[in-house]
């Protein structure tokens, strides 16, 4: 060990670089994080990855705009319930 260290070029901040990602706390139910880790395991993915590539299409499909054939499949399967 150094008996005195050079800091003048040090950085504040995280020591992490930015990866797009963020860390949060989430809670979800037992029943659907036991499906992603099932789903992970047949995969090899992460079930984390899972979760986020749901969300993402999800996301995508929710943004595009809604086509006849996809009110006349939404019309029929709510009749088919009514």
């Amino acid at each position: 060990m150094k008996a005195e260290y050079d800091f003048s070029k040090g950085k504040r901040g995280a020591v992490v670089n930015d990866t797009g990602k963020s860390r949060i706390t989430i809670f979800l139910d037992n029943d659907i994080l036991n499906e992603f880790k099932q789903r992970a395991e047949q995969t090899g993915k992460g079930y984390q990855t899972l979760i986020n590539d749901t969300l993402r299409a999800d996301l995508k499909d929710s943004a595009a705009p809604l086509t006849v054939r996809t009110l006349r499949k939404v019309l029929r399967e709510e009749l088919a319930n009514a």
